[in-house]
């Protein structure tokens, strides 16, 4: 294939376009932002699971103290009821004597449930404090995910405003390029990375594989518009000054 000197070292800069696209596409993929929000996202459903399990917790047992209450306050009303028939004088030696032996039993059960319940809102006391920090720790966790959010599309809006930029250069250049070579460096980019570069002191430059006597003794020997491509990566050798020929 044959083509201007000129025009082939103008594929150099069209590589060099192409290059910073890729490296757009890349870094797209692999930014670090992504794996901090998947991170902050495991740990935001742990910080939600542990804060569901307190509040769960605080619920049964703000329900096992109002059970609790209740049941005081009906043997407080039982009690207050016997100790009003005792006060009546209206019972019999009999029922008296039954009536102070229930007083005493209902003293007990009072006596008992009263202290589990002190157990009960003491366990309260520190399950709502547990219930604060893993509210704190919540939020903070949230924070932790709205953050990455933020430095993503941040990181994403200035990389599409490079590949917008660099896409609209591409579409300039490639018209300055006879069909047939610009087909054959598409294709090689396409399938190997880079479809162009720089011969430097007998390297290549896509490859940066140095040619060898009778690979170097070709170039010279081709004429200065012979396409010439890497024996190693198919890449276009672009020849000028710094290839050292």
């Amino acid at each position: 294939m044959k083509a201007d000197p000129a025009v082939q070292r103008r594929l150099l800069d069209l590589a060099r376009v192409d290059a910073e696209l890729a490296r757009v596409t890349h870094r797209r993929r692999t930014l670090p932002e992504l794996a901090e929000i998947a991170e902050a996202e495991k740990v935001l459903r742990a910080k939600q699971d542990a804060l569901t399990t307190v509040e769960t917790n605080l619920g049964d047992l703000n329900r096992e103290i109002k059970r609790q209450e209740t049941e005081i306050d009906q043997v407080r009303a039982r009690e207050e009821r016997d100790r009003k028939l005792l006060q009546g004088g209206t019972v019999g030696a009999k029922q008296l004597t039954d009536l102070e032996h229930e007083l005493a039993t209902l003293g007990r059960r009072r006596g008992a449930l009263e202290d589990d319940l002190l157990e009960l809102m003491e366990r309260r006391e520190a399950v709502e404090a547990n219930s604060q920090h893993a509210r704190v720790e919540l939020d903070k966790a949230q924070e932790a995910l709205a953050d990455a959010a933020r430095r993503r599309d941040s990181a994403l809006a200035d990389l599409e405003s490079t590949e917008t930029k660099r896409t609209a250069e591409r579409t300039t250049m490639v018209g300055q390029f006879p069909g047939p070579l610009l087909a054959l460096y598409d294709r090689v980019r396409l399938h190997k990375g880079t479809g162009a570069a720089l011969l430097q002191s007998r390297r290549c430059g896509a490859c940066r594989i140095e040619l060898d006597r009778n690979a170097l003794s070709n170039v010279k020997d081709a004429p200065a518009d012979e396409v010439v491509q890497c024996e190693e990566c198919d890449a276009v050798m672009v020849r000028t000054s710094e290839s050292a020929l």
